[in-house]
């Protein structure tokens, strides 16, 4: 099971960092990432790491603005995203076992309001 929080309103050009807290003993060994959906838009990976933390992936629109990290002892991954843009505004979702550069993945979060005002 994963679930997110620390999503909410923010002005453009702000900060927001989103956790996922995950239930099971395999999450250390899962690629975590995060993937939102903006209204009337398909789904946009954003983000990713490995299961050891050593190697992460960004689409290039976040680069350099948001940073994707994870702590395996809380079973928990984060997104801090920085120089935010009403652009960004979306519901993002943790998930699990996410092929990179990608939408595919096997466990899904309920998501999370990010909404970015301008």
């Amino acid at each position: 099971q994963l679930v997110e929080s620390g999503g909410g309103l923010v002005q453009d050009g702000g900060s927001l960092r989103v956790s996922c807290a995950a239930s099971g003993r395999t999450f250390s060994q899962y690629v975590m990432g995060w993937i939102r959906q903006a209204p009337g838009k398909e789904r946009e990976f954003v983000a990713a790491i490995t299961a050891s933390g050593s190697r992460t992936y960004y689409t290039n629109s976040v680069k350099g603005r948001f940073t994707i990290s994870r702590d395996n002892a809380k079973n928990t991954v984060y997104l801090v995203m920085d120089s935010l843009k009403p652009g960004d505004t979306a519901v993002y979702y943790c998930a699990a076992e996410v092929l990179p550069y990608t939408t595919v993945a096997s466990y899904w979060g309920q998501g999370t309001q990010v909404t970015v005002s301008s």
